[in-house]
């Protein structure tokens, strides 16, 4: 992965240059000599291959976000379906599988060198089969033992591991001036699948179902979408020769201090979102069990969907937003707001008003997602100006950083579940978790700001 510091669509020019090298295609769907930065080949032919990947990719990290946010909302309707399960059993099956994609993140960013972009598309779309076939055959029956639960929702993490090859693979498509706009829509595409999947999960267990749930529909609904994005990997996505897996400069960005600042800040944007996404609809079912489901019809609606849809929207925001003020004053303000916002979250919980609860959180996502793009925008300037070695050194270290701290950052959606988890079998209780959060914000908040907004000498540069 490499800078991404561009959010605007590419324009073409009118006078399109000639190939300086001629694509060369082999069985397999390979191509050679690909050079996105040669003016004529990206635009005789490159662009468009280029943008037929990027289109199947986002598909299928879609597709992945939403098998790793089922259990979040199925975890909740487990007791309503005949299963004998404590909350903090529930709280293990929701983040369990952000503690397995997490991880996963890590070897995936290395796959698509080894197997190629097209062929690792196919076969981690189709390890997304096993968690949604488990899921329904483990939910069909409220005997499951919780040990086989758990290792099904674990099996979920494969979702969460498909962002980071997915980024990896598009990188080697575009040129650097386009990487930021095609790796935005990427990440967009996918981050929309966590907020589809707790909109359409309480619908389709509950229509036509009557007074009991069809938990297995959780799992059957996506296995034809699946499919569809593995027939459209196999047939319409390339894998390119020149993709090289850089495990030498992946270790020279774990020596970087930076490295382990910015995934602690990431930690802190992204792993609040797909934390607080994850728990979203268990902490509504807890305080407010007369808001979990909305009857509409024959079916039910969770509002719990919109926090992760304004998570995800608001995440371009934070791109643009550090582009014209430094990404690094961008970041300390989301982490203001959101110790301020959980500050109204904490003191307003005991008034017991669901609305203002449902705002309060909405604008908590709002500014996590902010936070998730100007921390990611900051990575690559930080590692060009602060980064030890020459300037192909500090951009190699930049592109293996990005990953990394994609894969740390992911992390958090485990923490802030269990956090939760672990007030509530201390006090019965979420307070001491919000507390905890609130501190957290303000200390990342100091330590934005000392680091990286108190240099005068990076100003000018608008980290």
């Amino acid at each position: 992965m490499t800078e991404t510091l561009s959010t605007a669509p590419p324009q073409d020019d009118q006078a399109v240059a000639p190939a300086t090298t001629a694509l060369a295609t082999r069985p397999g769907r390979w191509i050679d000599h690909w050079n996105p930065e040669d003016e004529g080949q990206w635009r005789t032919e490159g662009r468009k291959i280029a943008r037929r990947n990027l289109n199947w990719s986002i598909f299928a990290e879609f597709l992945g976000f939403v098998v790793w946010q089922l259990w979040s909302i199925v975890a909740v309707q487990l007791p309503d379906a005949g299963f004998d399960l404590g909350t903090g059993e529930i709280f293990w099956l929701i983040s369990i599988p952000s503690l397995v994609g997490a991880t996963l993140r890590i070897p995936y960013s290395f796959f698509v060198p080894i197997f190629g972009g097209r062929n690792w598309t196919i076969i981690s779309a189709a390890l997304l089969l096993a968690p949604t076939i488990a899921l329904a055959v483990c939910v069909s029956n409220p005997e499951t033992p919780f040990g086989v639960l758990l290792v099904a929702a674990g099996l979920a993490g494969f979702g969460g591991g498909n962002f980071a090859s997915s980024m990896s693979n598009i990188t080697y498509f575009y040129p650097q001036r386009e990487k930021g706009w095609a790796l935005g829509l990427n990440a967009a595409g996918g981050n929309i699948g966590a907020a589809v999947a707790q909109f359409v999960v309480p619908i389709a267990i509950t229509i036509g179902a009557g007074a009991t749930l069809n938990l297995p529909v959780a799992g059957w609904i996506w296995i034809p979408f699946i499919l569809l994005a593995m027939f459209g990997a196999y047939r319409y996505m390339d894998n390119l020769s020149n993709a090289k897996a850089d495990l030498s400069g992946s270790a020279a960005a774990l020596k970087e201090p930076h490295l382990w600042l910015m995934s602690i800040l990431y930690i802190g944007t992204f792993g609040s979102f797909i934390g607080f996404a994850s728990v979203f609809p268990k902490l509504i079912a807890d305080q407010f069990p007369e808001f979990s489901a909305i009857a509409v019809g024959g079916a039910s609606i969770s509002l719990a969907f919109l926090g992760a849809l304004v998570g995800s929207l608001s995440r371009p925001f934070g791109g643009r937003l550090s582009d014209r003020f430094g990404g690094a004053r961008i970041t300390m303000i989301a982490f203001a707001a959101m110790a301020t916002i959980t500050v109204g979250v904490l003191l307003t919980l005991p008034l017991g008003n669901f609305w203002l609860f449902l705002g309060l959180f909405l604008l908590l996502f709002a500014a996590a997602g902010v936070g998730n793009g100007s921390t990611y925008r900051m990575v690559p300037i930080v590692f060009a100006l602060r980064a030890s070695g020459d300037d192909t050194a500090r951009k190699r270290k930049a592109a293996a950083a990005l990953g990394l701290i994609s894969a740390i950052g992911a992390y958090g959606g485990f923490l802030i579940p269990q956090a939760l988890n672990l007030s509530f079998q201390a006090t019965g209780g979420y307070a001491g978790a919000f507390i905890g959060f609130i501190a957290g914000y303000a200390a990342l908040l100091v330590l934005t700001y000392v680091v990286y907004v108190r240099s005068g000498g990076l100003r000018e540069h608008k980290i």
